[in-house]
């Protein structure tokens, strides 16, 4: 239980955060972002996400509480507080706090996939890590004959109300009267088709399968669209959907602030996937044709994001050659242009009828060397090409600052002078 002292500290945490929100500048952030995502030019769009980096930004050394609750809530606030005074990007910091309902299948209002979790489809991952703490991981396949796709099965959600119920009535014994508790369900949609298969198959193997095994990858990705389709159903029917259009992260890269969900004939009882941002990603295609990643992938994610009112694809995947089968997706809003893309044929593409969500390549940050009239030039370059299209920049992937904290504000005033210009 969170004791008296952790309150304290919690709750004065939780009074600066509530300060930071109202700042009339958080409005104004608010207001860009949905004219953004109206495809409303308004001007690049900036944000900064220090993943990795966070453990060199705030080290859970500075943690007072001990709780594990209290921790949670006390490294949000930190996080949010550091974000403004610190790195000051376009995302808007929130006076929410959400409290997500538990489900064995999901974490914290994510639909799509959780390494840490069993994800449903009847088989664990089976993976050998690096020595290096943040090293990679190789696969163990365990989907190895035919005969195994017998042993996948259809996922089961199951909503532990007890659980969630219990957390949301001790956030709101601490913060109810300075932030705003919310009791939320599924709000971040992802698909992901070809991680579940390459981390039951092996990424090597996957790349045999498209051409010795065709319909072996064929069969596995109906049995994975019957089971995204089945989550669906059921989070329809348990009413586990909630609302995404706010400051809550998709496609990755973008918020989801817009004017345009949910749609007209909205039942705030009963939120459907036409009222929701979803997202699908295939990055283990990256070097696959645009031809078998439209019939071994995108297919399958094509088919499940018609059902959503607005929709982002792409990851870390270069996809300038493959655009042509993206923008055939129904709703698609959004798509990610990873460092390894052509911004010039991909601008050229998406003019202003998308939104160019550009990944910066993040080693002009995290490398050993920070040089900003490198990074000013790489910019510029990026918002030459695009100035007739909506762009916004997502730093992503900076898994360390070479212990320099002060890089991504340097950085983001970089991007801001920039961004202003153009």
């Amino acid at each position: 239980m969170i004791n008296r002292n952790e309150r304290d500290i919690l709750r004065e945490l939780a009074r600066k955060t509530s300060y930071i929100a109202g700042l009339p500048i958080m409005d104004e952030r608010r207001e860009m972002w949905k004219r953004h995502n109206s495809l409303e030019r308004v001007r690049p769009m900036i944000m900064v996400f220090p993943e990795g980096s966070w453990r060199e930004l705030l080290p859970e050394s500075i943690l007072q509480c001990e709780d594990k609750l209290a921790r949670e809530i006390e490294w949000e606030l930190r996080r949010r507080i550091y974000k403004y005074e610190n790195i000051n990007d376009d995302i808007p910091i929130e006076k929410s706090w959400k409290v997500f309902k538990q489900l064995k299948r999901f974490t914290r209002g994510e639909f799509g996939f959780s390494s840490k979790i069993d994800w449903g489809f009847g088989l664990e991952f089976n993976r050998h890590r690096s020595s290096t703490e943040t090293g990679a991981y190789g696969f163990d396949p365990v989907l190895i004959e035919y005969s195994d796709i017998k042993k996948l099965k259809m996922p089961e959600i199951i909503y532990d109300e007890l659980t969630t119920m219990r957390e949301i009535e001790e956030t709101r014994d601490v913060l109810d009267d300075i932030l705003d508790v919310q009791l939320k369900g599924v709000t971040h949609i992802s698909f992901h088709f070809m991680l579940f298969y390459t981390a039951l198959r092996g990424l090597e193997q996957m790349m045999y399968d498209l051409y010795d095994e065709p319909e072996f990858v064929h069969e596995v990705m109906r049995f994975f669209e019957g089971g995204y389709n089945s989550m669906i159903k059921q989070s329809m029917e348990q009413n586990l959907f909630s609302l995404n259009n706010d400051d809550t992260y998709h496609s990755s890269g973008g918020l989801g602030y817009s004017t345009e969900l949910p749609k007209a004939d909205f039942n705030p009882n009963k939120v459907r996937p036409c009222d929701m941002w979803a997202s699908a990603e295939s990055q283990e295609m990256s070097h696959i044709s645009p031809e078998q990643h439209e019939e071994f992938a995108m297919q399958y994610e094509r088919r499940m994001l018609s059902q959503f009112g607005l929709n982002g694809y792409g990851c870390c995947d270069p996809l300038t050659y493959k655009l042509d089968y993206v923008l055939s997706i129904r709703n698609m809003r959004r798509i990610s242009i990873s460092p390894w893309a052509d911004v010039e044929i991909c601008a050229e593409k998406l003019k202003a009828n998308y939104i160019f969500s550009w990944k910066p390549n993040p080693v002009y940050l995290s490398g050993i060397e920070f040089n900003s009239d490198k990074i000013r030039e790489y910019m510029k370059h990026t918002f030459d090409a695009t100035k007739d299209c909506i762009i916004e920049m997502c730093l992503a992937d900076t898994h360390t600052c070479q212990n320099q904290p002060e890089r991504f504000s340097q950085w983001v005033k970089i991007a801001r002078e920039l961004a202003e210009q153009y």
